[in-house]
């Protein structure tokens, strides 16, 4: 009984997978991202490395969380740290319009 039970199982959902339609669709991006012109820290800089190439931070935000993330306020883009070790980067921005 069990082994009937689990063959017909197995036939119903065969045949329901194949029944199905295959449904897709193609996506166009109206404006795709463009590459930033900023300047920007790569990931694994210390916090001094930052400071010292690109200067002191128009804001910084403390740490929040385990492990600590802070941010640093640049204008055109925002450093996302780690402890004390680049996180992301993030530019702020806008693309020009064409």
């Amino acid at each position: 009984m069990r082994k009937t039970l689990l063959v017909a199982c197995g036939t119903a959902l065969g045949l329901s997978l194949s029944a199905s339609p295959v449904i897709a669709q193609n996506l166009q991006m109206v404006d795709a991202p463009r590459a930033s012109s900023v300047s920007t820290p790569g990931r694994g800089l210390s916090m001094g490395q930052v400071e010292q190439r690109f200067g002191a931070p128009s804001r910084r935000v403390a740490a929040v969380g385990q492990p600590p993330i802070s941010r640093w306020v640049y204008p055109g883009f925002i450093v996302y740290f780690e402890g004390s070790r680049v996180l992301h980067c993030v530019t702020t921005e806008r693309a020009p319009t064409t």
